[in-house]
């Protein structure tokens, strides 16, 4: 893709304005390419959120509004690139490049196959940029280069997860292209395969589909789960599938736990008679995980309820891997008690678990707007009581 000189340096001049207002623009700079430039504009606008370190080198180019909301952030790329490691690496469905870029700075020769042209054009011209002369590009179907390839230490492939009519899919015969159907070809071309998925994904379903899972890592940026990733394997592995937890957050701390589904079936769940001092909500990776019963054997926890997925205890848990808070007050729904309780409150967070209102349903029964620093969490106790409870972060 070349740019004219005037072009680059509208895109450097309004690198911080509105693209939807600069859209608009056109004809006040016939000498520009406009939609180059909003292309561009909005790009590297998004890159200085998802993908700092792109976002701070000069001359990248970037790809339409929908790839750069689709791609990677840096932050899961780089705990992808963690997990893998040898001499050679193919990604079978490049897109922006973003996994392919990070992962194979572990690998002497990587291979990008991606089958829209104006994502290789824009491979080839960034690769060189980042310093990633080691990467070939290939314009091809993955699929096709799957089928004709040599074997490699590591294959990635992140199936497109939208139907023909443009709807989100989350069952992998959905996805294109099919894991399932590919998986034999798959373990015998790669030695480690990483399929990354949706976070929608019925974890369960996933694995009782694809029959090479040696790993499953969930990885949950900022609390929200982001991506699902299998690792498979064609050599024989223990029946024992390790899922990891993996929660990253804006200030550079992680929090990781890891367990395995026969552990979390055979652990014992003890419940609380009451409310602690503190009560604990487990972070987004491991309610995806569903790691509910193994947390109170690694932790000195309680579960509020078998179903509510909240913990107690009596002292401070530090480490739990989670958001921890100190109990205020506890209350049911009785008139009284619950003035007491709402007393001096105007506004909270609310959290609904295994309640039978919704948070909205919620809000408005108690006349609560939202934020501040107080936290409501409505749930129900192991003896089914209906119970609000308030506490602040710790």
């Amino acid at each position: 893709m070349e740019l004219s000189a005037k072009t680059l340096h509208f895109i450097e001049e309004h690198k911080e304005d509105d693209t939807r207002a600069l859209a608009l623009q056109g004809k006040k700079y016939p000498e520009v390419d406009m939609a180059v430039a909003v292309t561009q504009i909005s790009g590297r606008q998004i890159a200085a959120r998802k993908v700092p370190s792109w976002a701070q080198r000069s001359g990248l180019l970037y790809p339409r509004h929908l790839s750069m909301e689709q791609c990677s952030s840096e932050s899961t790329a780089v705990y992808k690139a963690s997990l893998l490691k040898g001499e050679t690496f193919a990604d079978l469905t490049g897109g922006f490049g973003i996994d392919c870029a990070f992962i194979s700075r572990n690998f002497r020769k990587a291979d990008y196959v991606e089958r829209q042209a104006e994502l290789c054009e824009l491979a080839t011209h960034n690769f060189p940029l980042l310093g990633l002369n080691h990467i070939s590009v290939h314009h091809q179907d993955g699929v096709e280069y799957l089928q004709s390839m040599s074997p490699v230490d590591c294959l990635f492939l992140d199936p497109a997860r939208r139907d023909g009519h443009g709807g989100k899919t989350v069952a992998i015969s959905d996805c294109e292209p099919d894991v399932g159907a590919l998986e034999s070809l798959l373990v015998e071309k790669g030695g480690t395969v990483m399929v990354k998925l949706s976070p929608m994904l019925d974890l369960s379903l996933a694995l009782n589909e694809l029959h090479t899972v040696c790993q499953v890592h969930i990885v949950a940026v900022n609390n929200e789960c982001k991506e699902l990733l299998l690792l498979l394997q064609k050599s024989p592995v223990s029946s024992q599938i390790s899922i990891h937890c993996e929660h990253l957050m804006n200030s550079g701390e992680s929090q990781h736990y890891t367990f395995t589904l026969e552990a979390e079936k055979a652990a014992a769940c003890p419940l609380a008679h009451e409310v602690g001092t503190y009560i604990y909500e487990p972070n987004a990776a491991i309610l995806k995980a569903g790691a509910f019963r193994s947390l109170t054997q690694s932790y000195p926890v309680e579960k509020l309820h078998v179903n509510s997925h909240l913990y107690t205890s009596a002292a401070l848990v530090p480490d739990f891997p989670g958001r921890r808070f100190r109990v205020e007050a506890v209350s049911g729904f009785g008139k009284k008690e619950l003035k007491e309780f709402l007393a001096g409150m105007d506004k909270a967070n609310i959290t609904v678990r295994n309640f039978p209102l919704s948070v909205a349903e919620l809000r408005k029964r108690l006349k609560l707007k939202e934020g501040g620093e107080d936290y409501v969490f409505a749930t129900t106790l192991s003896n089914e009581q209906k119970v609000l409870i308030k506490g602040r972060k710790c």
